[in-house]
């Protein structure tokens, strides 16, 4: 063979190999590199209501309460309400036993009579002395002691007049009365026990005054309570009636805070009627305040705006503060509030000035980045107020490529050394 020609044959063999091996690498590039419709996963820009919630929980609790108590010690003889008990006010509900008061009573009746005694040999021997002095057989100072003697006396019968007074209310105070019409809701003591009302007043019985209008005590955090306001509509859920809902209004938002663990609340009630008396006093209640609505407004999904490409750096000033992201939606609400934009700068929302937010879009093949001016939210979707984007617009809101993938790292498990 010529040597030239067999050259030429050995070139052209290495060339074709090496044409070979392009193509194959391009082609299995290709293969690694998904299409970028394909990779990113997006979703329109709609409109639609948006309806932005307030949560937190609470306990329900009758609006008037009375913890009925006592005055005086004693033990119990005799009670005649029990729970769940509906009263009148001043009906009978418990009776102390009454021997020591009725025994007060009767000295201090007693007393008085000794008191009226002396009064009456006072104001005769005044009269006496009186009679003397004016046929010069006693002196000044004998008269003014015998009317000293009896203003006394006076005295006296006015000071056991007052403890009759007191012992005989002691003594009826040992029986003791409702002091409104409502429910029993608990009775704290049983016949036999003995109460003792020396520094405080000892609870017996609490009667829930009406329980057809209850209230929620709830606590929101700081960063909700200043959304929230007095004539609110509320709907609330308890675990009792898990597939129903309830409805209520803000009543009050209480000005003195509560801090726990360096966390400020605020106790916010709502009015509930319970016309049915299906609510009970110590029940969970689940609060959803409604703080916002719009209609028919320009919204993107909330996992837009935390969308962020694996090989975009975002800048310092860009990344999010703590408490500026949006949580993520459903499940019942924790008090935190839902504030600002996911991604945005954490800018606070004042008059006529929105947080800014981050969204991406596909342009020729690669993700672009987008600004839009966001309200309010309902943890599945953001209103747009601002910025470039329109209905029908796709926002990226996934990246289905796992991150080893995209450095080409191994995905397989790897070799344990030992």
């Amino acid at each position: 063979m010529n040597p030239r020609n067999f050259l030429l044959s050995k070139y052209g063999a290495l060339a074709g190999v090496i044409v070979l091996c392009v193509v194959g690498y391009v082609v299995w590039t290709k293969a690694r590199t998904p299409d970028a419709e394909l990779r990113y996963r997006s979703e329109a820009v709609e409109r639609g209501d948006l309806t932005q919630l307030a949560s937190a929980n609470g306990a329900l609790n009758p609006v008037v309460l009375v913890n009925v108590g006592t005055q005086v010690s004693g033990t119990v003889k005799k009670w005649y309400a029990d729970f769940n008990d509906h009263v009148k006010e001043g009906q009978v509900l418990l009776e102390l036993d009454p021997a020591l008061y009725q025994a007060q009573a009767m000295q201090s009746e007693a007393s008085q009579q000794n008191a009226r005694s002396q009064l009456k040999l006072a104001v005769a021997n005044e009269a006496r002395m009186r009679a003397l002095f004016k046929q010069e057989y006693v002196s000044r100072q004998e008269l003014d002691t015998s009317v000293q003697a009896m203003e006394a006396a006076r005295a006296q019968v006015a000071l056991t007049q007052a403890q009759v007074q007191k012992d005989k209310i002691n003594l009826s105070y040992s029986v003791i009365r409702s002091p409104v019409s409502g429910v029993v809701v608990s009775r704290e003591v049983d016949v036999g026990q003995t109460v003792a009302a020396s520094f405080q007043t000892p609870t017996l019985f609490k009667i829930a005054q009406d329980l057809s209008k209850m209230q929620i005590d709830s606590s929101y955090a700081e960063a909700d309570v200043g959304a929230i306001r007095v004539g609110q509509p509320v709907i609330f859920r308890v675990d009792a009636f898990p597939n129903r809902s309830f409805n209520g209004v803000v009543r009050q938002v209480r000005l003195n805070p509560t801090t726990l663990q360096n966390v400020v609340t605020y106790n916010v009630v709502v009015a509930v009627d319970n016309p049915e008396q299906l609510l009970m006093p110590g029940m969970t209640a689940y609060v959803n305040i409604i703080v916002a609505t719009r209609k028919s407004v320009l919204m993107l999904p909330n996992a837009a705006l935390r969308f962020r490409p694996a090989e975009v750096v975002v800048p310092k000033a860009e990344q999010p503060r703590n408490g500026d992201a949006r949580k993520d939606e459903g499940g019942k609400g924790s008090g935190k509030g839902r504030r600002g934009a996911e991604g945005g700068k954490g800018k606070s929302k004042t008059e006529g000035e929105a947080p800014l937010g981050t969204v991406y879009v596909l342009a020729d093949g690669q993700p672009k980045a987008v600004r839009v001016a966001v309200g309010i939210t309902d943890n599945r979707n953001t209103e747009v107020v601002g910025g470039e984007l329109k209905e029908g617009d796709m926002v990226i809101v996934e990246d289905r490529q796992p991150p080893a993938a995209k450095s080409g790292a191994p995905t397989g498990p790897g070799m344990r050394m030992f």
